[in-house]
């Protein structure tokens, strides 16, 4: 059965992982992955990751991130989904547990955290929450 939202299944993939203590998971790549992986790194959320191209299909290995035990990533969740797309301006793009968490906006100078999409005055797809 082919696969409706990729970037909510590597979402989901790296809740399941911090959950289950792994210090890694792989999803299938693709360039919005890489992108929104490049802003949870950028924001401290993940450790890293590098695109493992040893089977088939090209992956993306995602090194999770711990804090005294418990993941860096309390909460992730995908905001604008294929059934029901959510934009947004500059100036109303909602923010996260009072500044603490971030929201990964797909704009038109790339993907970009809220804090940087507000700072080049551009809106965009808001595609996931992550504190």
């Amino acid at each position: 059965m082919a696969m409706t939202d990729p970037l909510g299944d590597m979402l989901t993939r790296i809740r399941n992982g911090q959950r289950a203590k792994k210090d890694s998971v792989l999803s299938p790549a693709s360039k919005l992955r890489a992108r929104v992986l490049e802003v949870l790194q950028r924001e401290g959320y993940i450790r890293g990751y590098s695109e493992d191209a040893t089977g088939a299909h090209p992956q993306l290995r995602i090194e999770l991130k711990y804090f005294e035990g418990e993941p860096a990533i309390k909460h992730v969740q995908r905001v604008s989904k294929p059934g029901r797309r959510v934009y947004s301006g500059s100036k109303e793009l909602p923010i996260v547990r009072n500044g603490l968490g971030i929201t990964i906006v797909s704009t038109p100078k790339g993907v970009l955290s809220d804090a940087e999409a507000r700072s080049q005055n551009v809106g965009g797809e808001v595609l996931a929450e992550v504190f």
